[in-house]
């Protein structure tokens, strides 16, 4: 973008002969709750202009978006989606889950996904963070699952591997899945922000660790890059509580992807990070009236965790789309007969890899 800045004719020249391209999209969902996108694309300008932009409308949404100049963006609504996927199906591109739309038809090396109830944090310093920047070093440096090192990301700058870390497992694995945190509205679920309804995140903990192998975590899509190529067929949108609603604690699907995403992660030797980068997080909701529609949820968790847990794939299995098509088996098989939402979900999983065959993997 410097070069390109530069107006030189001789520059436009080079950069073309040697295909420069930008091999990062941010996706951006919209909720029935949000048209106005004016002050949050404003405050991401400086990450995101420098990228192609993907931004799903909720299909629910009616007010049509409002989206400030100054971005190489593409906006996907409900015609878009019907037309790519169908009218009938049982993916259902609503709510939060509009995101996986910008999952299926980019075609980037890297996508980063942020709500757009979310705006850039400031360091301990006062300095604006880069989210993109550090995803993608997360992405671009080597996870280590298989031996936890006790000084977090041995890779990052000023730290290392401590003393008694096997050299043989120094190397790593590729990092497939990056989980940035948030300042401010933690990730509660309704029960709990409930009962803590004035509590807000301020520790700022500057570090990035590798989730070890075999240990499930609740990945949230707020603030979360993958490589898309690598995990993309293992994001699915799958698990729709009945009554959800458009508030961040009345879903479940990112939870339930998350679920998926790691357990592929862990059966074909790729790493999954968290910590950095922050951002900071506005929306809120009504907890209380939140409970009814994630109560459901909540309970289906008991169940759905020692499932995962147990969960181990068939070394035939060497691609994604497989892992998924097993996993959702299992599913069916293990869970169908206790509630019917795990019947559509292993359903919505099967022909969510037949979609990602069809569209996502196309040119």
């Amino acid at each position: 973008k410097l070069f390109i800045d530069t107006g030189k004719d001789e520059v436009f020249s080079l950069i073309q002969a040697l295909n420069i391209r930008v091999t990062l999209t941010p996706v951006l969902p919209t909720r029935a709750l949000r048209s106005d996108l004016t002050i949050f694309m404003n405050e991401w300008r400086p990450m995101f202009s420098r990228f192609h932009v993907i931004i799903v409308k909720d299909p629910d949404l009616k007010e049509e978006l409002k989206i400030p100049e100054g971005f190489n963006l593409d906006v996907y609504g409900k015609p878009d989606i019907d037309q790519v996927v169908g009218s009938s199906t049982s993916i259902l591109f609503s709510g939060y889950s509009c995101r996986y739309f910008g999952y299926l038809v980019s075609r980037k090396k890297y996508i980063i996904s942020v709500d757009d109830d979310c705006l850039p944090a400031r360091d301990p310093k006062g300095f604006w963070v880069d989210a993109v920047a550090q995803h993608i070093s997360n992405l671009t440096n080597p996870a280590t699952p298989f031996f936890f090192n006790t000084l977090y990301d041995p890779y990052a700058e000023g730290a290392d591997f401590v003393r008694g870390y096997p050299f043989s497992l120094r190397g790593g694995v590729k990092c497939a899945l990056s989980c940035g945190l948030w300042l401010n509205l933690a990730d509660h679920d309704a029960p709990t922000q409930a009962l803590k309804a004035r509590q807000r995140n301020s520790r700022y903990v500057d570090a990035v660790m590798t989730v070890p192998a075999r240990s499930l975590i609740p990945i949230s899509g707020i603030n979360i890059a993958f490589e898309r190529e690598a995990v993309g067929p293992a994001l699915v949108p799958a698990l729709k509580l009945a009554g959800e609603g458009k508030c961040r604690w009345e879903t479940m699907e990112d939870i339930w992807s998350g679920l998926c995403v790691k357990i592929v992660c862990d059966h074909l030797g790729l790493g999954v990070k968290t910590g950095l980068p922050y951002i900071w997080r506005t929306d809120r909701g009504d907890p209380i009236a939140s409970l009814k529609k994630e109560w459901e949820g909540v309970k289906l968790m008991e169940d759905v965790i020692p499932f995962f847990q147990s969960v181990r794939l068939p070394r035939e299995a060497t691609t994604v789309e497989e892992c998924i098509i097993e996993v959702a088996n299992a599913v069916k098989e293990r869970l169908g007969s206790m509630d019917p939402v795990f019947a559509r979900a292993a359903k919505a999983m099967l022909d969510w890899v037949k979609l990602w065959q069809s569209v996502g993997s196309s040119s």
